[in-house]
């Protein structure tokens, strides 16, 4: 067997397989010196030192010894420091780390060859069973290998460099230097009793601005250490042979391994060093790698599944350092919070640490930042008022609109009373119907729900009535809407997207464009006078909404439908007033958002749903929603319902939990303005979180709701909370606890005799 690279991962690797079979001839090859390392500390969590200790105890009993450990995190803003208590770190020197590897191996005998390259992958895999790259981010092999393994790397804003401290810092610590030339960080932690690694970390404009791009090493690392002197007490910062400005780069791959060639470590993948993946990520790939190849009949079948066993994992963890990785690039955009909710914020940012969990690890700071959130005792956050104009909601919790495709003629029915009642009574502060479509051409299906004749109106009445008057306190809100070139399609469940087999109508978009090509009708692009004609249907909608009794209006300008189709410049190639650049895309929409609000009463608030990203190259982005949002505010929108997507079919969502909340973050930061934020929020925690960090405003859950149609109530009762944020109807009080269930634990031994005494 050939490692390539003696990184901890490759050395960690070989230790583990030599181990398992010593008649296995294992070489490293390094291309570097022994001690020669990126970084200075390596932290581990209990997870992966645990690993260690049952795969080697040899080497975990040598490392052991040598862990400096904390549990603190001190968080420095604006000059004070706020502290979180109870997070357990470990962390040693890298060299040590090398070192103790490195030692291992030799005893076992493995082969090291370092100021060494390897011969290329091609070549050991002619002579070896296993062929293993653990040659870094930079990767030679995986380059060499490109057209098989499928590698992405994407480049992102930051730039970074690795330095050392002389002192041990006492706690994990970030501390935020707001200069002249922007916003730079500092991430530091103690690795030894006498040492800290010190990262130092800004926006790659602020480190042209601030001329790092033009210093000589010497130079950069003095300025750092005199902007953070401070937090160094004055001492200097030490720089490394491998301590350079850099840009972070994450690495994906499409396949992990080719033939007898597996890639292990940052080779395969890489995660943002914000949450301290790195190492551990690569030492858990060996450990599942030798497993792996001892449990499987065949070098193939090892190989699979490895990469099957590794992918979640570590596809779980690149989404927490991806969210955290963003934080730290929109810093600039959290600095003006006040300094308990900033610290929440910054140790919430990868969406691993939770209110819950942080409640866990350090109640007392916890409570703190809900009391500065304006939580009575108590209270959860999410059980919080929030006001849009003269419209209070008892708590924060949204139904999100879900299309039900279960009307006739756009006549809402029973199903609709039911379903949306049903959402009202369990608790929700907002609940909103489904898209309501201002034109029978307009709807998307032909179940699909309307506004625009009396009939309906009426029908959308008794809706309202019946939510006001069995469940006082709730909201009803409507969301109008225009299908646009997504129209005239079948009900869901019988083809989503596909077109009718009969019965088409007429579409109309912005542009000529069909959504599926060589699937989906050719929309005609609106000219002037159906742009009026459709402008006033929407107002005259609006009107009807009104008198059925609606609570809020929302604006649906997301998903790709008619005004989302407006705004995209993938949807919208039109070259008169109504295209081109944003201010032209905008025009129509905020059109329709002027006739909308001009008829809709001034005391009722009204929203705007938006995709803040298209997911696909040359579509709206995250700035182009900044700008989009600040538009609709300009104009009176009380709020920006902030989802992504569904505007283009070959779009490439980065799903995950909470996926969209960073876009409907970045809006509210940016701007100021209230935001509502969708996407994969299916736990109370996860709004409690949200909320507690600045993020959002309200959480719009729409999965949840079909899933548990009393998903406040039952978040309430699962926090103990009885307050009248979410009160319980008074049919279903008897019901208000969780019900018994039997018995499945027995009564533990009272007392346990050993055997009869020889004496």
């Amino acid at each position: 067997m050939a490692v390539i690279g003696g990184g901890p991962g490759g050395l960690y690797a070989a230790v583990l397989l030599k181990r398992l079979d010593p008649g296995r001839e294992i070489t490293v090859y390094e291309r570097n010196a022994p001690d020669d390392t990126f970084g200075f500390g390596v932290v581990l969590s209990d997870e992966t030192l645990g690993g260690i200790e049952h795969a080697d105890p040899e080497v975990y009993r040598a490392l052991a010894g040598e862990f400096v450990r904390w549990d603190a995190i001190d968080v420095v803003h604006r000059g004070r420091t706020l502290t979180s208590q109870g997070h357990g770190f470990a962390a040693l020197g890298r060299r040590r780390l090398l070192a103790v590897l490195q030692a291992r191996c030799a005893e076992l005998g493995v082969r090291l060859r370092f100021r060494t390259d390897a011969p290329s992958a091609a070549e050991l895999a002619a002579t070896h069973d296993l062929v293993i790259a653990a040659d870094g981010a930079g990767s030679r092999t995986r380059e060499a290998h490109a057209a098989v393994l499928g590698p992405t790397l994407t480049r992102h804003r930051c730039r970074y460099v690795w330095l050392a401290a002389d002192f041990a810092f006492d706690a994990f610590r970030f501390e935020i230097a707001e200069t002249e030339h922007g916003v730079m960080q500092l991430h530091g932690y103690p690795f030894s009793a006498d040492a800290s690694t010190v990262i130092v970390e800004m926006r790659e404009e602020v480190w042209y601005a601030a001329g790092f791009d033009e210093m000589a090493t010497e130079e950069s690392v003095a300025r750092c250490a005199k902007v953070f002197s401070d937090a160094l007490h004055g001492r200097p910062l030490t720089a490394g042979p491998s301590s350079a400005w850099t840009a972070f780069r994450t690495v994906v791959n499409e396949r992990w391994s080719h033939g007898n060639l597996v890639l292990l470590g940052d080779a395969a993948h890489t995660a943002h060093f914000s949450i301290g993946s790195g190492t551990k990520l690569a030492v858990e790939d060996a450990l599942a790698l030798a497993a792996c190849v001892r449990e499987q009949p065949t070098l193939p079948e090892a190989l699979a599944a490895y990469e099957v066993e590794r992918r979640p994992v570590v596809a779980s963890t690149q989404r927490a350092a991806a969210a955290s990785l963003r934080w730290f690039e929109g810093l600039a955009g959290y600095v003006d919070q006040p300094p308990r909710q900033f610290a929440f914020n910054l140790l919430t940012r990868s969406r691993r640490v939770t209110h819950g969990n942080l409640r866990l690890r350090d109640e007392q700071f916890t409570t703190a930042v809900e009391r500065d959130f304006g939580c009575p005792p108590g209270t959860p956050p999410m059980f919080t008022p929030f006001r849009l104009r003269e419209l209070t909601l008892r708590n924060r919790v949204v139904v999100s609109p879900m299309d039900m495709y279960s009307a006739t003629d756009g006549l809402p029915g029973d199903f609709h009373l039911v379903h949306l009642g049903a959402r009202a009574l369990g608790g929700a502060g907002l609940v909103m119907t489904e898209m309501v479509c201002v034109s029978a051409e307009g709807r998307i299906t032909p179940g699909c729900t309307g506004l625009w004749n009396p009939a309906q109106t009426a029908g959308w009445q008794r809706i309202t009535d019946f939510v006001h008057q069995q469940s006082p306190g709730t909201a009803i809100g409507v969301q109008l809407g225009h299908s646009g070139r997504k129209g005239s399609t079948r009900l869901m469940w019988e083809g989503i997207d596909q077109p009718l087999p009969y019965g088409n109508w007429p579409l109309v978009a912005a542009s000529p464009l069909p959504y599926l090509p060589g699937t989906s009708q050719v929309p005609s692009a609106l000219h002037r006078a159906a742009l009026t004609d459709l402008r006033e249907q929407f107002a005259a909608a609006a009107r009807r909404a009104a008198r059925a009794g609606f609570d809020l209006l929302e604006l649906h300008a997301a998903h790709g439908y008619l005004l989302s189709g407006f705004l995209s410049p993938l949807t919208n190639r039109r070259t008169d007033a109504y295209g081109g650049d944003l201010t032209g895309r905008l025009r129509f929409p905020l059109e329709v958002f002027d006739a909308v609000r001009q008829v809709w009463p001034a005391e009722r608030p009204m929203t705007v749903r938006i995709s803040a990203t298209d997911w696909a190259p040359g579509g709206t982005t995250a700035e182009d929603a900044v700008e989009i949002a600040r538009a609709f505010t300009a104009h009176g929108a009380d709020a920006i319902d902030v989802s992504t997507g569904q505007v283009v079919p070959d779009e490439r969502p980065e799903f995950g939990r909470s996926y969209q909340t960073p876009y409907a973050d970045r809006i509210r930061n940016a701007l100021g303005v209230p935001v509502i934020a969708v996407g994969a929020i299916s736990s109370w925690d996860d709004v409690n979180s949200l909320l507690l960090a600045g993020r959002v405003d309200l959480c719009a859950l729409a999965r949840p709701h079909l899933y548990d149609p009393h998903w406040t109530l039952h978040a309430a009762a699962e926090q103990g909370y009885e307050g009248g944020a979410a009160p319980w109807p008074a049919p279903y009080r008897a019901g208000s606890r969780t019900p018994p269930t039997g018995r499945t634990d027995a009564p533990r031994p009272r007392l346990t005799l050993g055997p009869p005494s020889t004496v």
